[in-house]
């Protein structure tokens, strides 16, 4: 036998290598052996295909999960991008809005005539029985108690208190809050009171012969002189008698943007050292009437 269990390896791979050289040797120079090589090819190609599957496979997921994770990050910098430009397109909204106010605010104060500065709303009070607001101006202003705020559209309230930067503001529709009014169609008198946040005004002590109609307009009449005369306050909403009683029932819508406004104007009237010496007058004669009332005059002798 040519390879015995104790030949030497060596001669083994040399006899080997020599009978490799001489099968190639003899394929290329007769190439007679195209039918054994295609016999072979047919026979070794389902294992060549077994061997090499694991590795496309892995080559495949290897791909599939790269694919999978950038579509993931592709997927997460989109909704970051959108919620940015999301975020951006709310700010521009806003800012149309405020401008929009601005206009407004500006059309109302040339309309007014008075000297009038614009204040942001900072924050609201959210007890359910005042109504009051924060705005961004203060003493360093000007500001002080007392002060009529509007909006574009009516009466928001006056100034109750006045920090050094910011200020808190009463609005109508506190239970506080007061403010005479005329009917602009028949120029009745009265007086509007806030019911609490949320509701309508309430005019008080108007007699049920009195002539108010659902829809009449109501402006400021200035006799607190504190608000501009001729100013909107609301809407007559409703009018309702009942039978025995003397007043009517009468509710307001007001006609200032009191959910919804974030600028606000502060006004300094024109006549305001007039209408404070005024005032002072009116608390100087309800003084002298109290001091009568305790202290009557003694009857005159015959």
């Amino acid at each position: 036998m040519l390879f015995r269990r104790h030949s030497n390896p060596g001669f083994r791979f040399v006899i080997l290598l020599v009978l490799s050289g001489c099968l190639m040797f003899y394929d290329q120079k007769k190439q007679q052996s195209e039918h054994l090589h295609s016999a072979l090819s047919a026979v070794v190609a389902p294992l060549q295909y077994a061997i090499s599957m694991p590795f496309e496979l892995l080559a495949w997921a290897q791909d599939s999960f790269s694919t999978h994770q950038q579509l993931l990050q592709e997927n997460a910098d989109l909704k970051a991008k959108l919620l940015l430009q999301q975020a951006q397109i709310q700010k521009i909204l806003e800012l149309e809005k405020e401008n929009r106010q601005l206009r407004a605010l500006l059309k109302s104060s040339s309309y007014l005539g008075s000297n009038v500065k614009v204040a942001q709303i900072l924050a609201v009070d959210v007890d359910p029985y005042m109504a009051q607001a924060v705005i961004d101006k203060g003493k360093k202003y000007g500001v002080f108690e007392g002060q009529p705020v509007i909006d574009a559209d009516g009466v928001m309230g006056q100034v109750i208190q006045v920090g050094p930067l910011t200020s808190r503001v009463m609005l109508i529709t506190d239970t506080r809050s007061a403010v005479p009014v005329q009917d602009e169609r028949t120029g009745i008198r009265a007086i509007a009171i806030g019911t609490g946040p949320q509701r309508p005004l309430a005019l008080i002590n108007v007699p049920e012969t009195a002539d108010i109609k659902v829809g009449d307009r109501l402006l400021t009449s200035g006799l607190d002189l504190r608000y501009p005369v001729g100013y909107p306050l609301g809407i007559v909403k409703s009018v309702n008698f009942h039978s025995g009683q003397l007043f009517a029932t009468i509710a307001i819508q007001p006609a200032a943007n009191l959910n919804q406004s974030r600028q606000v104007l502060l006004m300094w009237l024109p006549a305001q050292a007039v209408y404070s010496e005024a005032k002072q007058d009116l608390e100087k004669m309800a003084k002298e009437k109290q001091e009568t009332d305790k202290n009557p005059l003694p009857p005159m002798s015959e």
